[in-house]
């Protein structure tokens, strides 16, 4: 029997773990959960190995029915999840029976949701990974880079696990303006004076073409005076900029080459945040240093540690 069955979806939720890593050298990318830190803490509350499967809920619009009774844990978006009506808040475990219906609505912050179950979502696992990347057709349920499509039943252990939620101090607040940390590039000096300051002073807006390959943004032109480039391999968050000025910063189902210039890299805190800034959106950018940046990275790991808080059902509002 499964755990969950598919009855409506916007043909956007996929399966993701943690990317499809030593392949990049034959061409094939990494994919992923774009927010790789809600991923993590959706299969931390339920005391999962980071590698297991986890759903990935671009703007809602899906419909679950339960199958057998298991706890389930929501991170990420608020997508006004509600189980048979009643609202069931991210960044906590909780029951389920089987028959309820658990719905995802459009965000009221962020982008993407994230739904993990015990032991993880079962699929093939292709390339050691079962991240669906549509493109290539590697990965996802059934193992051919599909979406979750209606009737698709998932399978996951079932295990009942007790309720937690991640400590408060410790959750995002996507409605904040986006301030992403960038590691200068060496093709930075490569950019007009003008272009260097307009990078790291001036707005940026997410423009509609935006997907899991990369975002484009709109704001100022940046212009390039430097020498033409041979095809480099391309980094995770990688901000490359076209002929016409508009940056686009790289994601996980990005290509393995390209050959515009580059002005930095995202570090995977700031991939994370970009993933939950919807189409309009403003952000910054803000230049670190590659130690300054490891020790984020690493204060960050270690919250993963923390413990976690028990909560009672009567707590289920909880934010």
């Amino acid at each position: 029997m499964s755990g969950l069955l598919v009855e409506h979806t916007l043909g956007l939720a996929q399966l993701q773990d943690r990317g499809r890593f030593g392949v990049r050298h034959i061409g094939v990318t990494q994919g992923g959960a774009l927010d790789w830190v809600a991923a993590h803490w959706a299969n931390h509350l339920l005391g999962n190995s980071p590698d297991c499967a986890v759903m990935e809920i671009p703007l809602g619009g899906l419909t679950l029915r339960c199958e057998q009774d298991s706890t389930l844990a929501i991170t990420g978006a608020d997508l006004a999840a509600t189980l048979d009506g009643i609202p069931v808040y991210a960044w906590q475990s909780f029951a389920v029976q089987r028959g309820q219906q658990l719905t995802f609505n459009p965000p009221l912050s962020g982008v993407r949701g994230y739904l993990a179950a015990p032991g993880g979502f079962a699929a093939p696992q292709v390339l050691g990974s079962r991240s669906t990347v549509g493109r290539e057709k590697l990965g996802g349920f059934g193992g051919e880079g599909q979406p979750l499509r209606p009737g698709d039943r998932l399978e996951f252990a079932g295990d009942v696990r007790p309720l937690v939620r991640v400590p408060e101090a410790l959750l995002p607040d996507y409605s904040r303006p986006a301030v992403l940390e960038l590691l200068p590039g060496s093709r930075l000096a490569g950019f007009s004076g003008r272009s260097l300051f307009d990078a790291f002073n001036r707005p940026w807006q997410v423009d509609p073409r935006a997907d899991r390959m990369g975002v484009r943004l709109r704001g100022p032109v940046l212009r390039y005076q430097g020498a033409s480039l041979v095809s480099e391999g391309i980094p995770l968050g990688a901000i490359q900029v076209p002929p016409d000025g508009q940056p686009i910063i790289l994601l996980n189902d990005r290509q393995t080459i390209g050959g515009y210039p580059c002005i930095g890299t995202l570090t995977p805190e700031s991939v994370a945040r970009l993933a939950q800034c919807p189409v309009g959106a403003y952000l910054t950018f803000r230049a670190i240093g590659v130690e300054q940046a490891q020790r984020q990275h690493l204060e960050l790991l270690n919250q993963f540690g923390a413990p976690l808080m028990p909560y009672r059902v009567e707590h289920l509002s909880f934010r």
